[in-house]
């Protein structure tokens, strides 16, 4: 592993101790970013794949996935045809890393047909850039190897490859230990080359600390993360960063809350602005409510715009690029409509954009008068397990 028990604990035990009850000071809160403003084109262009790694685990990734929740109904009907060919022309592109989930509809199925289509219509070396993580998130009952084995085995079906590139664990209940049983069959499973590499999703640093001390060789966390929820660079992004665990974001452009679409708008009055009509922007303006309101959000959405147009670039390329540039951060992901609509063009401009210390500098003086999630909230993946 990257680092020792010992190591992890002793910083878990400095994360909790520096203020009582775990809290942190507003000043603590926006130094936490650090700016790049200096990198040459070449040194961006290297940085569209990264790899995230464990020990002699590692997985090549592009740093902004495509999200397929919208897969799973409740953004308008998806053609299967379409989707397929949709998920061709973001690989096409370079965005070749596809994030899904048991649970998300027909994602994995999706993908089982698209991987295919790759084997036909593309050349051998094409399938070697494709990448497909998934996430497991079972319910809670009894752990067991064939249990665990039975429920991987499915998602290897329906994806249709002999072995899963990332298998991302999730877990409801933290009083049920039976995560780390279920960790060490995938562990098992990934010994025997069914899964590539073990990752998480919606842990918080307390459950990854104690995971990495049982000898689980994770390489991720999947979490919330965006300009308005900074959770993740509070306490976990100081454990990854000891560890070598990568963050992967979602809700980075909070459904598309952040973007052109709802700038000058107001949502208090009834049909003013654009509905709130997938699940996605229903849940991030929750989010937004409990920051700061809509008001301050559309200051911060001024801003943003002001600083993508300066760049000649949109409001979403600037959100995800900021949070890319943040501690951990391995890989962003942006949700695809497949077949519906695209982001193509925003997205590979995600690569090139280099936000400045004049850029940096007005979002700060906007985001640090939202409240502290972490309060609110609490840590990452809290917001799924608070009653």
């Amino acid at each position: 592993m990257a680092a020792t028990a010992m190591s992890v604990h002793q910083l878990t035990s400095n994360l909790y101790n520096s203020r009582p009850g775990g809290g942190f000071r507003r000043s603590e809160r926006v130094k936490i970013r650090p700016v790049r403003c200096c990198e040459s084109t070449v040194e961006v262009a290297e940085k569209k794949k990264t790899v995230v790694k464990n020990g002699n685990d590692s997985l090549e990734i592009c740093r902004v996935l495509n999200g397929m929740w919208q897969t799973s109904g409740g953004w308008g009907r998806i053609d299967r045809e379409d989707a397929v060919q949709a998920m061709l022309r973001y690989a096409d592109a370079g965005l070749s890393t596809f994030d899904m989930a048991d649970h998300y509809g027909p994602a994995e199925d999706l993908y089982g047909i698209f991987i295919n289509k790759v084997r036909r219509e593309r050349p051998p070396e094409y399938l070697e850039n494709v990448r497909g993580l998934t996430k497991w998130v079972p319910p809670p009952v009894k752990m067991t190897s064939s249990f665990v084995r039975d429920s991987i085995n499915v998602s290897l079906k329906r994806m249709d490859v002999p072995a899963l590139d990332m298998l991302q664990f999730h877990w409801w209940d933290y009083a049920n230990t039976g995560y780390l049983d279920a960790l060490k069959h995938l562990t098992d499973l990934k010994e025997e080359g069914k899964i590539k590499t073990v990752a998480l999703t919606n842990f918080d640093t307390v459950r990854l600390e104690k995971i990495l001390e049982n000898g689980i060789p994770v390489v991720s966390n999947q979490v919330q993360h965006s300009i308005v929820d900074m959770r993740p660079q509070q306490r976990m992004a100081k454990l990854c960063q000891l560890t070598g665990v990568k963050l992967i974001t979602y809700g980075t452009v909070m459904g598309g809350l952040l973007s052109e679409k709802f700038v000058d708008t107001n949502l208090t009055i009834p049909f003013a602005g654009p509905p709130l009509n997938t699940p996605s922007l229903q849940k991030y303006k929750r989010m937004v409510d409990a920051w700061g309101g809509w008001s301050l959000f559309q200051v911060l959405l001024q801003t943003l715009k002001k600083v993508a147009s300066k760049h000649g670039v949109s409001i979403p390329t600037v959100a995800v690029r900021y949070v890319l540039d943040q501690q951990g951060v391995a890989g962003s992901m942006i949700g695809v409509r497949l077949g519906l609509s695209d982001h193509i063009k925003d997205a590979n401009a995600i690569f090139s954009l280099v936000l400045d210390v004049e850029d940096v500098s007005s979002i700060l003086e906007v985001t640090q008068k939202g409240k502290d999630l972490m309060k609110i909230i609490g840590d990452c993946g809290d917001e799924y397990r608070r009653v």
